[in-house]
């Protein structure tokens, strides 16, 4: 049995996650109603984010567009590239699978509503989505792959420093 690879693993877990979730909340919430879990730290909060993360531009009539456009130009890019991208480790592989999970998550939501469901609210951190830390996540998992590989590049640890 051949297993998925972690990047459309990865790629498929967050978008469903995602949905689901956001599924679950608008079913179940009423908008800004929230729900204690360890009151005072984490609380479920549905909120519509119209800007980009923690509310950046929600009040700008072309922002939705403008996120619209930019996650179509990362997801397009990711797609094109997919074959080197399994070419990679996978931490790699899970970390872009994970961008492109959480990217097309909120892109469904802002084609669909205009806004993006968010309900996360730790009290101290702007509300935010599944979506968003997959992107958060991935991203993380991408740099922690290029500062690996970079420390261990033959051609830096080959390198004398000049004095």
């Amino acid at each position: 049995m051949r297993l998925l690879p972690p990047f459309y693993g990865a790629a498929g877990m967050a978008f469903l996650l995602d949905q689901g979730s956001k599924w679950w909340v608008r079913e179940h919430f009423a908008l800004h109603e929230t729900h204690p879990i360890l009151p005072g730290v984490f609380h479920l909060t549905y909120v519509h984010n119209r800007g980009a993360a923690f509310g950046f531009l929600a009040h700008s009539p072309w922002s939705n567009w403008l996120f619209v456009a930019l996650a179509l130009a990362a997801i397009g890019l990711i797609l094109r590239h997919r074959r080197a991208i399994l070419r990679h480790p996978p931490l790699f592989q899970g970390g872009v699978g994970l961008f492109l999970g959480g990217a097309l998550g909120n892109l469904v939501d802002r084609l669909r509503w205009q806004y993006v469901v968010d309900f996360l609210d730790l009290r101290v951190w702007p509300v935010f989505n599944v979506a968003d830390m997959a992107v958060s996540i991935g991203t993380a998992l991408i740099l922690l792959h290029l500062w690996r590989t970079e420390r261990s590049s033959p051609s830096r640890a080959g390198r004398k420093r000049k004095v």
